[in-house]
């Protein structure tokens, strides 16, 4: 099964084809404005969160630094273990 759209009809009357032109050049008019604006308001709420943050650093108000312990146990790095198997190009690998 296709689905098919019916033939568009353009209009003979110059006036009609001239108005849906414009018609269609200010649909896309309003939509490229809407976009910088919306791209505007998320540029400046990020630079308005970035000074924020940057003002809470500067006063000290951000995570206090960890402070080393010596009763800590040593940090031991989380390790993947598994199987691996080495494949070279020039032998074939059989399972």
């Amino acid at each position: 099964m296709r689905f098919v759209f019916p033939p568009l009809r353009r209009s003979r009357n110059p006036l009609a084809r001239v108005l849906s032109v414009v018609a269609g050049l200010a649909v896309l008019g309003v939509l490229l404005v809407f976009g910088v604006v919306v791209i505007g308001v998320m540029f400046a709420g990020g630079m308005i969160f970035l000074a924020v943050r940057q003002w809470k650093l500067a006063r000290g108000g951000g995570r206090p630094a960890p402070q080393p312990s010596a009763a800590r146990a040593p940090h031991e790095p989380k390790v993947l273990e598994g199987e691996f198997v080495v494949i070279r190009e020039r032998q074939p690998v059989h399972h």
